[in-house]
């Protein structure tokens, strides 16, 4: 049974509010260790909408604290992962049956100025009837406004806090679920277990609970408390369609249900359409989109684009369970994106901290304030270091994500244009640690189609804990929207026999 001795802190949950914390608190010089039941980024944090965005409808909703600290974040965290994340434009054609457009022109005046945006362009008025950005759309939407937001490859995002943590001494225990944790002698004694049955154990002085939609469970069965905060699981699903546009925009389309859709461009040549708002009463295990929600999707876009959309054209669905704190709002589209803490820690107890609820584009600054509550019990700790820390990958220069692309093709002259440029989307500047001394395309080993090789598979095994075929082809990268039906056959059987 590996006994992994004391740490300062264990973390149960391995999405990016997990490994965000788990980053944060090994950069202050903490023993860390962090388990996980799947896989990094199983669950919520790869099934998002794949945006750093400040959440335009909330202000609908006067959550102007949670849109202006997501404002800021988007360009702190556009500085620290130039390529996973990058800006896009957004086009929202008008429909004055659902908003006027003075109330649009005052939200997006707002977006503009609430968060001190430095880098990113600002919002303008389009006529659809001469735009590019109109081609797609229907004659009968004339007038449109554009405004910048981030794209983020949100698995990745994962994948690379957890590459930092352990970079800084952490223990990432993958496919390992925590099944015991109790108080004993003023420290939590954790108890998990691996897939393969392997017990493992460790001491903790805070434990941390980061396990998102299973918070709850955590708290009751693993750690035998009770808390007086919820959470509200509320399903969104996504379809991935071909592209119907030209152009690197995105479009984000208003419901007659006064709900908004995003339609982005994904994987050069796919478009990903969501989400939903959808209560959720299930296991987050067994959540997938329904055809109900992928008919309300496409319906959408069809409400819209000249060229309809119909079921066949629906390459791939997902759906994700997204962990809400509950405030009590009877619309699911209304309950609060914005996060809360609980502290069990009276009569000078071993610490425990729940975290419910968040959104990708705030785990930093969550990250962050979840140290801030555990300070107290962490004497002579250091301060807070990541606002302008960059994410493994993310030191290219000047954060030239081109000039860096066009770095790596100058270097390695066998990469044809389109590998240099996933090797840099992915990797950024740990492309150089993947590619090694190869000097020709065959060293990079068994080409399993596409873009993917057998250098890459194996580099996302040695240093990203994927050990399944699922976490290479959909998490690590995203060669499973690319390879056919024996292509994947072919490459789960070489993950088999390696």
């Amino acid at each position: 049974m590996p006994d992994h001795g004391l740490v300062d802190i264990a973390v149960i949950g391995g999405g990016v509010n997990g490994t965000g914390i788990a980053r944060d608190a090994a950069g202050r010089g903490l023993k860390v260790l962090l388990c996980e039941k799947g896989d990094l980024a199983e669950g919520t944090s790869s099934r998002s909408g794949k945006l750093i965005h400040g959440g335009l409808r909330y202000l609908e909703y006067f959550e102007f604290r949670l849109v202006r600290e997501a404002l800021k974040e988007r360009e702190v965290l556009l500085a620290a992962a130039p390529h996973i994340i990058w800006p896009m434009r957004f086009v929202l054609p008008h429909s004055p049956e659902q908003r006027p457009a003075w109330l649009i022109r005052l939200g997006l005046f707002l977006y503009d100025h609430l968060g001190g945006r430095r880098r990113l362009p600002g919002c303008r008025r389009l006529d659809l009837r001469t735009a590019l950005e109109g081609q797609p759309i229907k004659d009968e939407f004339r007038l449109a406004f554009e405004y910048s937001d981030c794209w983020v490859d949100d698995a990745r995002l994962v994948v690379l806090n957890a590459v930092d943590a352990a970079a800084r001494g952490t223990t990432i225990l993958t496919r390992t679920a925590a099944t015991s944790a109790r108080r004993a002698d003023g420290l939590w004694q954790v108890d998990m277990r691996g897939e393969g049955g392997e017990v493992h154990r460790a001491g903790a002085r805070i434990l941390v609970n980061t396990a998102g939609p299973w918070v709850e469970d955590v708290i009751s069965r693993v750690a035998g408390r009770n808390t007086r905060r919820h959470v509200r699981l509320i399903k969104g699903s996504h379809i991935i369609v071909p592209k119907f546009w030209e152009g690197g925009h995105a479009y984000l389309l208003q419901n007659t249900d006064k709900r908004v859709v995003f339609v982005n461009p994904y994987e050069e040549d796919l478009c990903l359409v969501g989400t939903t708002d959808i209560p959720y009463s299930g296991s987050p295990d067994d959540v997938a989109a329904d055809d109900g929600e992928i008919d309300y999707l496409i319906g959408i876009v069809n409400r819209y684009a000249k060229r309809q959309l119909k079921r066949a054209d629906v390459l791939r669905s997902y759906a994700g369970v997204r962990p809400l704190f509950d405030d009590s709002a009877a619309n699911p589209s209304a309950v609060t994106r914005d996060y809360a803490f609980d502290l069990d820690a009276a009569g000078g107890q071993a610490p425990l901290i729940s975290v419910f609820g968040g959104k990708i584009t705030t785990f930093r600054r969550l990250a962050e304030h979840a140290m801030e509550r555990l300070a107290p019990f962490l004497p002579g700790c250091a301060g807070s270091w990541t606002r302008s820390a960059k994410l493994p990958g993310g030191d290219i220069a000047g954060g030239d994500f081109e000039g860096f692309v066009a770095e790596v093709a100058g270097k390695y002259p066998f990469l044809t244009a389109g590998l240099a440029r996933h090797y840099g989307r992915l990797y950024g500047t740990r492309a150089h640690a993947l590619i090694g001394n190869a000097r020709r395309i065959e060293d990079l080993g068994d080409h399993f189609g596409g873009l993917f090789y057998e250098r890459e598979a194996r580099f996302v095994r040695e240093t990203e804990w994927a050990q399944t075929a699922e976490d290479v082809l959909d998490r690590r990268t995203k060669h499973g929207l690319h390879l056919n039906a024996a292509e994947i056959q072919r490459f789960r059987e070489w993950m088999a026999a390696v």
